[in-house]
């Protein structure tokens, strides 16, 4: 029989996509022993019990059935009454909000609909691994420009104007911001919805972390005003702040007729999102806060230590006032971001991710993420200076 070639049938697409820089050092890991991982970005902490409840009570009342493919709408009410308490800014909870399976695919959903084949899309990097991804899936061409440590990690308007073409469609920004935890200062984010507006962009913001903030009042951006929110979808979540990364929960949030387009990717391929996530989600958003503001203190508490560590050990580590990572420069080490993270893994069974894995951006860098317990966070640290005598 003739052989059939393993990757001639596959899509260019998806053949000339580069595998997930973060699952190369999980895979490593998980034939190690005594391993402490500051590598995936998931809380520690269980959902909080009043949700799972919520859940439990719903497969008991037989609530095992399809919804409308929106999602609940007395979840979708929930959602936007959640972003009119915190910011100010309205959706209407029918037309103008989808719920989805996790922010990855409000991701999906956003890209795809929005897309032509070659419409580019401005992304700052370092930034989560999925978004160039998700561009190149959808047709369009990422077109990456840095942030900088000198810069605190900020967005740069300069360099947003600096990259558009005839053929840009969309601004994406992530903030707080995954890998390097900055967050986004209004004036910034005026500035890039004045950039929107002359040149007639949709901006797309990721606020999956809004929630964990320290020291800081999160900036939503459709709160700018009307017209902002008039060309912004809006992506958010219930898998950081309510520790609900299983119950793959998030929604969008813009105009009606972007939302239109959205629902009609959405039906064809995921039909709605998990009906027991969904109503578990409704009792997080109405009753969660006190379990937000628990993890939130604790998280402030681990900032404070691994940033303080890092930077005890040679490793220049700016301050994350968002998010749960911290980002280290490993310059010192005499190593660059990919080596220094498989030696470190190796060598002490510390697992890291290279900041060349979120982009341009990040090289040189890697990212440590404090979800995980302080007496963890305390014996990585302690591993991370041997290492670090060692080589730095």
């Amino acid at each position: 029989m003739q052989e059939i070639s393993n990757v001639k049938y596959l899509s260019q697409r998806v053949a000339g996509l580069k595998p997930s820089g973060i699952r190369k050092f999980f895979d490593i890991a998980a034939t190690m022993k005594d391993v402490i991982s500051l590598g995936i970005g998931e809380p520690d902490f269980t959902t909080p019990r009043p949700i799972i409840a919520a859940g439990q009570r719903a497969l008991e009342a037989g609530e095992t059935h399809y919804t409308s493919n929106a999602g609940i709408l007395e979840l979708r009410q929930a959602v936007a009454d959640n972003l009119a308490r915190l910011y100010g800014v309205r959706y209407d909870p029918v037309n103008e909000i989808i719920i989805t399976v996790g922010v990855s695919e409000a991701l999906y959903l956003a890209m795809v609909a929005l897309l032509d084949p070659g419409d580019e899309v401005i992304i700052p990097t370092p930034c989560f691994v999925s978004y160039q991804a998700e561009v190149i899936l959808a047709g369009g061409v990422p077109v990456e420009i840095p942030s900088k440590l000198e810069d605190n990690f900020q967005l740069d308007p300069d360099a947003i104007r600096a990259a558009i073409t005839p053929r840009t469609k969309v601004i994406f920004i992530g903030y707080p911001n995954n890998p390097t935890g900055a967050v986004a200062e209004r004036d910034v984010l005026l500035e890039v919805a004045r950039i929107a507006e002359e040149h007639d962009l949709i901006v797309i913001s990721d606020e999956i972390y809004d929630r964990l903030v320290y020291d800081f009042q999160h900036v939503c951006f459709p709160s700018l005003g009307e017209s902002v929110r008039q060309r912004t979808v809006l992506l958010g979540g219930f898998s950081k702040a309510y520790a609900m990364t299983g119950w793959r929960l998030g929604y969008a949030a813009a105009p009606e007729h972007l939302i239109k387009g959205m629902v009609r990717i959405h039906q064809y391929t995921i039909m709605s999102a998990p009906t027991i996530a969904q109503i578990a989600g409704i009792e997080a958003l109405k009753n969660g806060e006190p379990y937000v503001q628990e993890m939130v203190a604790e998280y402030d508490r681990r900032r404070r230590l691994i940033v303080s560590g890092l930077n005890k050990l040679g490793l220049t580590t700016f301050e994350p006032r968002g998010a749960f990572y911290a980002f280290p420069k490993v310059a010192a080490s005499g190593m660059d971001d990919e080596t220094f993270a498989e030696k470190l893994l190796r060598e002490e069974g510390v697992a890291v991710v290279p900041g060349n894995a979120f982009g341009a951006g990040g090289e040189g860098f890697v990212r440590c993420c404090y979800a995980t317990a302080y007496e963890k966070i305390e014996e990585a640290l302690h591993r991370m200076e041997r290492f670090m005598n060692r080589y730095g």
